[in-house]
């Protein structure tokens, strides 16, 4: 097994995506808006090669799954940062609606701490899609400009992804990682269902 003192090589792609986050604040402050974006961009992409590694090296594990949603979530704490400092107007524009799918992602978060103790790391189709529209949106605001269709297709895709999250949450009594979805977590419990059954 891909092992380093107890972490896979999966794990160090989300430790950097951790460790990467105060860098990229450092350049925000220092106004370096090209550097930020390239590094940013390379955060992103280790989320999709620590998703790679751990399913071909078959090393997943819930506590890759948290560390994978921490750095996801953190990179997108620090990309929206970014996107505040570098595109103030756009952000003070459409402040409302990113607050109307901010709110859910707030209250989802408090949901699954309150049920399990921490966060949810479900994985979903439709979180990965939520994921890869948002650094989409952030990286190519960050390059070019804010683009409007690509920004509402975000906060729809987002606010979905998070009742979707917290339906997962009421269904699941106790914390699971890698859910595919709603449709799968429902047969997931017909089939435990008949199971008890027997």
């Amino acid at each position: 097994m891909l092992t380093f003192k107890n972490y896979n090589i999966a794990d160090w792609f989300s430790f950097y995506r951790i460790a990467a986050a105060p860098v990229l604040l450092a350049l925000v402050y220092y106004d370096e808006r090209l550097i930020f974006s390239w590094l940013l961009l390379i955060s992103y992409s280790t989320d999709a090669i620590d998703g790679y590694l751990a399913r071909k090296f078959k090393i997943t594990s819930p506590r890759g799954s948290q560390l994978d949603s921490f750095g996801d979530q953190i990179t997108l704490i620090v990309g929206l940062v970014g996107l505040y400092f570098f595109e103030t107007n756009f952000i003070k524009t459409n402040l409302t609606l990113i607050l109307i799918a901010f709110i859910p992602y707030i209250l989802q978060m408090f949901i699954a701490y309150f049920k399990y103790g921490k966060a949810s790391a479900f994985h979903t189709y439709l979180a990965k899609l939520s994921a890869i529209i948002q650094s989409a949106f952030i990286l190519f605001s960050l390059f070019f400009y804010p683009e409007y269709t690509l920004f509402y297709i975000m906060i729809g895709i987002g606010l979905l992804e998070t009742f979707e999250e917290i339906t997962l949450i009421f269904m699941y009594d106790n914390w699971t990682s890698d859910v595919k979805g709603i449709y799968w977590a429902y047969k997931d419990k017909r089939r435990l269902k008949k199971e008890v059954e027997k």
